[in-house]
């Protein structure tokens, strides 16, 4: 296989669902290569705004409960949606919280920063997906995000840019067919 070969069967083979098995743990020297992997992202000005916390273990449920929390100090009463807050995350055996460092005095770096980080968080998907992994980008509930920056010891004005599922498939699943990209070229 040439290597433009392998690369895209990484990337269209990416796996982007929860069936993994959760109680095959996911190694974490395998999730520390995978942030190895991902601080290879473009980065301008060299500033490596990314920060990383992996939860396994009963890890997992107190980022579930960090976020329930979060939640529930912005006004939440929904008792089904808090639940689910409280228990997703042990879906998969690892869940790996991705940020940016906060940047309040200039915003344009601050932006610059946070697509380092989203370009840093596709890399490592991509290197799960090489790796035998399957893996899911999510997000959280905006107001509970501050009780996740806590319990990661991170600072208030850092930015939650990831939530990554990470576990081992178990079966194989449709890989969505995606629309051909609409190439404007301008040569004049």
């Amino acid at each position: 296989m040439d290597e433009r070969s392998a690369v895209e069967q990484v990337i269209t083979g990416r796996r982007t669902n929860l069936r993994v098995d959760p109680q095959r743990l996911v190694p974490v020297e395998v999730v520390d290569e995978l942030c190895a992997l991902a601080v290879w992202a473009p980065n301008h000005k060299g500033t490596e705004p990314w920060r990383f916390a992996l939860f396994t273990g009963a890890g997992r449920a107190r980022l579930g409960a960090a976020l329930a929390d979060g939640m529930v100090a912005a006004g939440m009463t929904d008792e089904a949606k808090l639940a689910k807050a409280r228990t997703k995350y042990l879906r998969a055996p690892a869940v790996l919280v991705v940020a940016c460092v906060g940047n309040v005095d200039d915003p344009h770096r601050h932006a610059e920063d946070r697509d380092a980080v989203a370009a840093a968080v596709q890399t490592l998907l991509l290197g799960a997906t090489a790796m035998g992994l399957a893996s899911f980008w999510s997000s959280a509930h905006p107001a509970a995000l501050g009780e996740v920056k806590v319990l990661a010891g991170w600072a208030p004005a850092d930015d939650v840019v990831a939530l990554v599922y990470l576990g081992w498939p178990i079966g194989d699943v449709h890989v969505p067919a995606r629309s051909a990209p609409q190439l404007t070229v301008i040569d004049t």
